[in-house]
């Protein structure tokens, strides 16, 4: 059974770092791209980072550009979401999703069949 378990939210002032972590479990993560996505209250679930299978690309928002990093160590079945320079616009709950596919990963939640149960993030003094 194909699971993905986020962990590392929480609470951190502005101007802060957090390090989201993915397990995976139940396939391959060497063939499956990996999404994150947040969402806000009141507010759509938005793409902000995804880890192409093999790890070969990456993407991110217009939003998170030079602030967060992802990254994937495919023999821990783990993947990474460094997140610095923290704003208060970042506070969401942040989600990990996959989806077999090879090429640029995609940032649309709309291609992601399989999600983790998310983890707050709040950015706050």
């Amino acid at each position: 059974q194909l699971q993905l378990v986020e962990s590392g939210g929480g609470l951190v002032q502005p101007g802060g770092s957090l390090r989201l972590s993915c397990a995976t479990s139940g396939f391959n993560l060497d063939y499956y791209s990996i999404g994150w996505f947040r969402q806000a209250p009141g507010k759509e679930r938005e793409g902000v980072s995804c880890n192409s299978s093999g790890g070969s690309s990456t993407g991110y928002a217009d939003s998170v550009k030079g602030r967060f990093t992802s990254s994937r160590d495919n023999a821990k079945n783990m993947v990474y979401l460094q997140m610095n320079s923290l704003k208060p616009e970042d506070t969401a709950v942040y989600y990990c999703a996959a989806v077999s596919h090879w090429g640029n990963c995609p940032l649309d939640k709309d291609d992601y069949p399989y999600w983790g149960q998310g983890t707050q993030v709040t950015v706050s003094s």
